[in-house]
């Protein structure tokens, strides 16, 4: 790297990832021609900020006291998990990550099950394990962390398994607020060393929403994220991510305009071998989105073989209320909304079930999901429990635990 004119920032030797940063136009094209290397590409179009060699630790808010009163929700009443809590809330020995803009571990409902020793900063593309380097440069990752394991203390919100353990990993950087591939490494291998049992990843990698394999950059990129989450499975994560919300059927993709969102997006033709990632790639479990009449949300991408279960996600008439940086609540909607339900859920069943394997949880949310058809939605093919929509159909948090619906 360095007789190339470049500087190795981060290294990864596990998979065999290294991060550096050159400002050499040729330095790419140097290092894809030395011996040993398979696989080289420009993770960005845009400077690395200089953020990435002093951090700034996040400003957090004030925090207001929470003095709202737990009451029953659209979506937990939609997968069950209302059900399912009186069963169980879940075990404090099972960790989710938040792979997000960070968390706001102050707030009131998070706090109790907030584990700041595995919580980190990968903004940058490599762990920064200063106190507080993890907490949120937006609202987003927030919002996420509360519908997953908000406390069930009587206040504000109930998260989808409340006795779970939660710990941010904060890869959204300054000032961008963007989610570049080697911070998405960067957390998966955090994951997979720091013994997570399920990671959330509501957003897709940047700066291009589809990675093209016949793309030299895009090609790297696909490859070095793959063999993050593979080593973060290997050592028994499973990663849970949202389909997007493009309304895109992700298995008859054609066009791309909204890359590269770092610099200025152009019109590109795309075919199914360019991937949405980590939503796309094996292992992880996608997630599509319902409204409050479990229908497909009308922003949810789908995709037949792709989606492989649905939850709540909310619609302009109802969103997903959670907790929000400052001890505040506030009800939003996306994909990015249901994909925390299903980690919620992930969590309740390795609570319940504490040898299950990444690949056998992911079997059990799609055999205990509730079947839903194609009703009325002209874009549906398939059949109940199967199709291009829902997966598997919606995701079920009172089996997950062996409940019996009262």
């Amino acid at each position: 790297m360095e007789a190339s004119g470049g500087a190795v920032f981060a290294a990864y030797d596990a998979i065999g990832v290294l991060v550096a940063h050159s400002t050499s136009a040729g330095f790419a094209n140097k290092v894809r021609v030395a011996k040993g290397v398979q696989q080289v590409g420009a993770t960005r179009t845009s400077d690395v900020p200089a953020d990435a060699y002093n951090p700034a630790i996040p400003a957090t808010a004030p925090q207001r006291p929470v003095t709202e009163r737990e009451i029953p929700r659209w979506d937990m009443t939609q997968i069950k998990a209302d059900q399912a809590w009186r069963v169980t809330s879940g075990s404090a020995s099972v960790k989710v990550g938040v792979l997000d803009t960070g968390v706001d571990d102050r707030h009131q409902d998070l706090a109790p099950n907030f584990n700041a020793a595995d919580s980190v900063s990968c903004a940058y593309g490599k762990a920064d394990k200063r106190h507080g380097a993890w907490r949120d440069i937006d609202t987003h990752g927030t919002h996420v962390a509360g519908t997953i394991a908000a406390a069930k203390n009587g206040k504000g919100i109930v998260g989808v398994a409340p006795g779970v353990r939660i710990s941010s990993v904060r890869i959204a950087e300054q000032p961008s607020g963007l989610f570049f591939p080697e911070n998405t490494v960067c957390g998966f291998m955090w994951a997979g060393d720091r013994g997570f049992d399920v990671t959330n990843n509501s957003y897709y990698t940047d700066p291009w929403e589809f990675n093209c394999p016949d793309d030299k950059d895009q090609a790297a990129i696909i490859e070095g994220v793959r063999r993050a989450q593979e080593y973060a499975e290997r050592k028994g994560s499973l990663q849970v991510a949202a389909a997007g919300n493009s309304s895109v059927d992700l298995a008859n993709k054609s066009v791309d305009e909204a890359s590269p969102n770092d610099s200025t997006p152009v019109h590109r033709r795309i075919t199914n071998a360019c991937i949405d990632i980590p939503t796309e790639l094996p292992g992880v479990v996608t997630v599509s989105a319902t409204g409050t009449d479990t229908g497909l949300a009308s922003y949810s991408n789908y995709g037949d073989g792709i989606i492989d279960v649905a939850a709540p996600g909310g619609t302009s008439g109802g969103g997903v209320y959670s907790t929000f940086p400052g001890g505040r609540y506030e009800a939003i909607s996306g994909t990015s909304m249901a994909a925390p339900h299903v980690a919620g859920v992930a969590a309740l069943l390795a609570s319940a079930n504490p040898g299950l394997t990444p690949a056998q949880i992911r079997d059990r949310l799609d055999a205990d999901a509730t079947d839903r058809g194609c009703a009325s939605d002209g874009r549906c093919t398939g059949r109940d429990g199967d199709n291009n929509l829902y997966g598997q159909g919606i995701v079920d948090a009172l089996k997950a635990v062996g409940g019996k619906r009262r």
